[in-house]
């Protein structure tokens, strides 16, 4: 029996989607792949459907890439609403509590010391991380609790934009695994009126530039038009650019291609190196492995 044919063409690289409001990441990241007519896509670091902004879409080889940006920093905007608590910790969940706010400028400020630098945080139950195989999203929609351990994340920069009676706008910079909600759902505990987020927007992932984001009506313009969505697409090597790089003769680039480690100068255990041919041709990312040599770790198929 004959292997199956992938439907579409096959794309490498990865664009910066502008998720809009009011749609799943998965839902937007399959309007984009049928607008790009791609064989194989994937998103890195979902958003709620209440969120907006920066969501990564790795397109062909680069989904072989996308965990350097699921393991990214990243920036966010959020505002919340003081004194009523939901049990999603945003405006899609069930109200749970409401109480009068009596909250000052100073005591604000004051909380928000607590969330800043190295914390821990208990992820909610309606967050996408899996239990048994299942999203905590869905077992949480059946009425269904799961213990959860706290996570060590880590919030670089917090800053109050603006404080107006109940309402509450952040902007956050924070490591991975960080939950935006949970943070507005801890605030509201340690104020004692309860919050919960109303509009989340992500401004930023890693290193990339918010003004390259595309939002999906851009897209269908230019597909009308019969322009080329591929001059969207950012190299398949973007997410590594903070890492060292490689450059491989001919024969070394064929041998490690083929999945052999390699010796190469000046290497030291356990280092992550993004790997070129001599034409500057990526050809993936090795680890230094315990004998010190260049091992492939993820290899580009052209």
């Amino acid at each position: 029996m004959g292997r199956r044919r992938a439907k579409g063409r096959k794309v490498n690289g990865i664009l910066l989607l502008d998720k809009p409001k009011g749609i799943s990441s998965n839902k937007a990241l399959q309007e984009v792949k049928h607008l790009f007519f791609a064989a194989k896509a994937g998103h890195t670091g979902a958003l709620d459907p209440l969120a907006t902004g920066m969501l990564p879409v790795c397109f062909g080889e680069a989904t072989k890439f996308s965990q350097f940006l699921l393991n990214s920093d990243k920036g966010y905007r959020v505002i919340a609403k003081l004194g009523v608590r939901t049990d999603s910790c945003d405006a899609t969940g069930e109200v749970t509590e409401t109480k009068e706010v009596n909250v000052s400028k100073k005591q604000l400020l004051k909380a928000l010391d607590d969330f800043r630098g190295d914390i821990q945080q208990v992820p909610s139950m309606f967050s996408a991380l899996k239990h048994n195989g299942q999203p905590l999203y869905k077992l949480a929609r059946q009425g269904i609790e799961i213990e959860r351990e706290a996570r060590d994340i880590s919030v670089y920069h917090l800053e109050l934009l603006n404080f107006d009676n109940d309402m509450v706008e952040l902007e956050v910079e924070c490591s991975k695994g960080t939950y935006i909600r949970n943070i507005v759902d801890d605030l509201g505990q340690a104020l004692g009126c309860g919050a919960h987020v109303v509009e989340l927007r992500r401004t930023w992932v890693a290193d990339y530039p918010a003004d390259q984001m595309v939002t999906i009506e851009q897209l269908k313009s230019e597909r009308e038009q019969e322009i080329s969505l591929d001059s969207h697409l950012l190299p398949m090597d973007s997410p590594l650019m903070d890492y060292e790089d490689a450059v491989l003769d001919e024969d070394s680039a064929h041998y490690f291609s083929q999945g052999q480690a390699l010796n190469y100068p000046d290497l030291e255990l356990g280092d992550i190196i993004r790997v070129y041919d001599e034409t500057d041709r990526f050809l993936g990312v090795a680890e230094v492995n315990d004998d010190l040599m260049l091992a492939p770790k993820r290899l580009v198929v052209y």
